[in-house]
């Protein structure tokens, strides 16, 4: 008996939805997989970073006050004070924001606003490669070229210095600054120059006056992840920074912030040193999330 054309159709029609159906309810739960396991990673790290850190100021009786405010590192003699660090790490983090945001930013809005679209787009693809150069590279370019023109043009007697680690920070930022802040500029309607100009504001002035600011909210989030990877970054630092334990005083002092410490020392600390280098982690993960918090409460406020 031969099924008429009406219900066969139905019936494939059925079978297709219920294709369909499964395939979207087994990609949901690939995506939730997914989050899932992006989120207990997350936890894991986290978890297991602070038990180690939190170890010998609950276990072992040592001052988390002292630790930070300290100022002399000595594993050997049981002293643990990373104030030194903090302050390298603070005053290279806001120096390469000084030099790196306002570059990338003018860079940025160059590439929008102003140039010829056959430079912008050779310009373009360049300034994002930079972002795909491994940090070592960077270190040995920062090395090689910034240190002894630093050394040589200042009468240093050693060219690694905060400055140095300064510099080569900024240059690391400029693809993330000027890859971010160009999007955020070009999403601006085309309305908003076009009203600024019939009001008789100049190029320039719209520039400056409407477009920037309409675009704040997307500057700020490059300024975010710009930071990010400054404050995060270490092996172009260690090779640029000299590693010197003091309290930064000038532009030319030797440096080392807080990641270069970790990074030298783990390989062959063991025992409440090693625990002491996870302290340190707690403290630069809770400051990249204070300032990470903070830009990111003053982005949203600028996109309303």
């Amino acid at each position: 008996m031969s099924i008429p054309p009406n219900e066969k159709q139905t019936i494939e029609i059925e079978k297709s939805n219920k294709k369909k159906y499964m395939m979207e309810k087994l990609s949901g739960r690939v995506f939730l997989f997914c989050a899932l396991l992006s989120v207990i990673s997350l936890v894991l790290i986290i978890g297991f970073v602070f038990f180690k850190g939190f170890h010998p100021f609950v276990a072992q009786g040592y001052n988390f006050i002292d630790f930070l405010f300290g100022v002399d590192w000595v594993p050997s003699e049981d002293k643990f004070g990373i104030f030194p660090m903090i302050v390298a790490s603070i005053f290279a983090t806001a120096g390469a924001l000084i030099i790196g945001v306002p570059v990338g930013l003018f860079t940025a809005i160059f590439l929008a606003e102003i140039a010829p679209k056959r430079l912008a787009k050779i310009i373009s693809p360049a300034v994002q490669l930079l972002a795909g150069i491994p940090s070592v590279l960077y270190g040995v370019f920062g090395l090689a070229v910034i240190v002894p023109f630093l050394q040589n043009n200042l009468g240093l007697a050693k060219g690694q210095s905060l400055l140095a680690v300064i510099l080569v920070l900024a240059i690391m930022m400029l693809p993330t600054v000027v890859t971010v802040s160009e999007t955020a500029i070009r999403a601006v309607p085309k309305a908003y120059r076009e009203g600024s100009l019939a009001l008789g504001v100049s190029e320039i002035g719209t520039i400056f006056k409407v477009v920037v600011p309409a675009a704040k909210s997307g500057i700020l989030t490059a300024v975010v992840l710009g930071m990010g990877r400054a404050i995060g970054e270490t092996m172009a630092v260690i090779l640029v920074a000299g590693n010197s334990l003091i309290i930064p005083t000038s532009l030319t002092d030797s440096v080392r912030p807080l990641t270069t410490n970790i990074a030298l020392e783990m390989g062959y600390a063991a025992g409440t040193h090693q625990e002491m280098l996870f302290a340190t982690g707690i403290v630069l993960f809770s400051f990249i999330l204070l300032l990470n918090f903070v830009l990111a409460k003053v982005a949203s406020k600028g996109g309303n």
